[in-house]
């Protein structure tokens, strides 16, 4: 789901387009295609693993001529890394080639009702659903045919299509996945990042939700999604490659934490259907889930935070007892297997050695175990019994932060929909926190316009030697994930702890100037949180406080007061870690730091 590029003008198109996908690899992806009209028909090149392969697979664009032509580089979402998944993706008579980026939430309805028209599928994508769609509809007017296929399409996406009926012209459409459209006197271009075009041109359209493009030499036609022409300008783009990269932000970190809304919808949406959750992908069926005794989660780093949180919201929601290990302990400590039990192993690369190691122990000794991880194809995903992915896309900063708020989104999805099953919440209660849990991508969309008065505050605190993170519950399961960030990319001391565990050794540290950020958005531990901080102001120490706008009485104890929105208690994780990951991020970038790249770390743990 990571990388289009298109073009149609005077110049061979696929050594372009090679060019572009090779300018947004920083993207990460596990396959790459092509596909060109040479003037008879459209010819189709995909190969697995890095777009090296198939450019020598093409001889650099020279074996695909033609003027016209789309390609994609693929991060898997429905079905694993393979040529055959690679996209592009053509019907059966191959006159129709798609390229998708994105995720089609009601594919597996759409693929049923077209097998039964005696539609044959080659692939395991969500994408080939597109391009059978298309033949369905397409009745000589391509423009109408995505119009037709967008109306019956959920998810979102970012489309580039060629019809060998129209051979000199390439379409595009867009929801919710970005596209850009560039143009130059002698050649158009569309891509999912300004990267891929900007060595070409600097003018862009950028299209909007539900929007259809057209480009041919002689024209740039713009349609809404019921087939009315509009009129769009271009803009100049004027940032240099390096930061069109990272979308005009300064670093990937900032990117990422910006895509968080993103990535919890991508993660939820397409598991929601007419109010119901559905998992069935994962393999657990509701017997099973009803008779577990109990649930052990392994992971590392900030993955072991998320287990954490999901200890807390599964115990609470689901009433099955939890237990988290660090996968470095887990297997080490000659861990207890019991009957009707389930051990969930988490991991962003899904190559985490510790958790791999600990995912083959749990199997050896009968436990069956569900992976939640971001790559699909991983050798966690291909070990484990059942996976639930995380649709994150890839994460390139070295400081997690959209792949957390996924895994804690999933963490939500596995609770409600066990509690569900297990009758231990209500129908009612069900409902208000499946639609807390739809409101959540807007209301982290809405934290970050914060981001100003987060860096006046850490600006003031750039020279800090010692920082403490305190909190309950959930809460405490947050501050784990603040501190390690904090300290991973400022190379601060910062530590976190269970609030009430301060009085029993930690409170002989605080003096004069120390800097605690208290969070407390637990409605029934509230006051015992502010408790806390008055024991520790009294010792001199300056608080940061992190609440619900509701409780703003939080002024007259803490010296600064950060406020997020209200939700549902088990989901305020999702919501507070993003204010302390700009938190983390203005005091790295205040230090003069390499946000992106901290030392002596590294994205993917592959050792012990």
């Amino acid at each position: 789901m990571c990388g289009i590029a298109g073009y149609i003008g005077r110049d061979q198109a696929a050594p372009i387009i090679l060019d572009g996908l090779s300018r947004l690899e920083y993207r990460g992806y596990d396959s790459a295609g092509i596909a060109v009209y040479d003037g008879e028909k459209i010819h189709m090149q995909k190969a697995m693993g890095r777009l090296r392969v198939l450019e020598e697979m093409t001889q650099h664009g020279a074996t695909l001529p033609g003027f016209c032509g789309i390609g994609h580089t693929r991060w898997a979402t429905h079905g694993s890394p393979s040529d055959t998944n690679a996209h592009p993706h053509m019907n059966e008579e191959n006159t129709i080639a798609v390229v998708h980026n994105g995720i089609i939430e009601n594919y597996a309805v759409l693929k049923s009702r077209l097998e039964k028209k005696g539609y044959r599928f080659a692939s395991e994508t969500d994408t080939e659903v597109l391009a059978h769609m298309l033949t369905e509809y397409y009745r000589g007017d391509p423009v109408e045919a995505i119009e037709k296929v967008m109306h019956r399409v959920e998810g979102s996406y970012a489309l580039g299509i060629m019809f060998l009926d129209h051979p000199h012209h390439i379409y595009a459409a867009r929801k919710d996945s970005p596209l850009v459209v560039g143009e130059r006197e002698d050649g158009k271009f569309i891509a999912s990042d300004v990267p891929a075009i900007l060595h070409y041109t600097r003018s862009v359209y950028y299209m909007e939700n539900e929007e259809i493009v057209c480009l041919s030499n002689e024209h740039t036609r713009f349609f809404n999604v019921d087939g009315e022409s509009i009129q769009k300008e271009p803009v100049t783009i004027d940032w240099d490659i390096h930061a069109a990269e990272k979308g005009g932000y300064e670093h990937f970190m900032l990117k990422e934490i910006h895509e968080q809304p993103q990535a919890i919808r991508d993660t939820v949406s397409p598991r929601i259907r007419e109010n119901e959750i559905d998992l069935d992908d994962i393999g657990l069926d509701e017997e099973k889930i009803r008779g577990l005794r109990r649930i052990s989660v392994v992971a590392c780093g900030s993955a072991y935070h998320t287990g954490v949180t999901g200890k807390y919201v599964l115990e609470e929601l689901a009433r099955i007892p939890v237990e988290v290990d660090l996968a470095s302990e887990y297997r080490y400590r000659n861990p207890i297997y019991e009957p009707d039990s389930l051990t969930i192993v988490v991991s962003q690369s899904g190559e985490t050695a510790d958790s791999l190691a600990a995912l083959r122990d749990a199997k050896a000794h009968g436990s069956q175990v569900l992976a939640i991880v971001n790559v699909v194809g991983s050798s966690i995903a291909r070990e484990a019994d059942n996976v639930l992915y995380t649709w994150a896309g890839p994460e390139i900063s070295v400081a997690t932060t959209k792949a957390y708020s996924a895994q804690l989104a999933a963490f939500y999805l596995l609770a409600l929909k066990f509690a569900q099953i297990r009758g231990t919440v209500t129908p009612e209660r069900f409902r208000t926190l499946l639609d807390a849990l739809r409101r959540l991508p807007g209301q982290a969309e809405s934290l970050l316009a914060q981001k100003e008065k987060i860096q006046y505050f850490a600006n003031h605190y750039l020279a800090t030697e010692h920082i403490f993170f305190m909190g309950r519950g959930i809460d405490y399961a947050l501050c784990l994930e603040a501190s390690l960030k904090l300290k991973e990319i400022s190379y601060i001391h910062s530590e976190a702890y269970a609030a009430g565990e301060l009085k029993h050794g930690t409170i002989s540290l605080m003096e004069n100037g120390t800097l605690v950020v208290a969070v407390a958005t637990q409605d029934a531990l509230y006051p015992k949180t502010v408790s806390n901080i008055v024991e520790v102001k009294t010792r001199g120490a300056f608080v940061m406080a992190l609440t619900t706008f509701k409780h703003n009485d939080m002024e007259k104890c803490a010296d600064y007061v950060l406020y997020v929105p209200e939700t549902e208690g088990p989901f305020m994780g999702s919501l507070s870690i993003i204010p302390l990951q700009l938190f983390a991020y203005y005091v790295s970038l205040g230090r003069g730091l390499d946000v992106d790249k901290p030392r002596n770390l590294a994205k993917s743990v592959t050792v012990e």
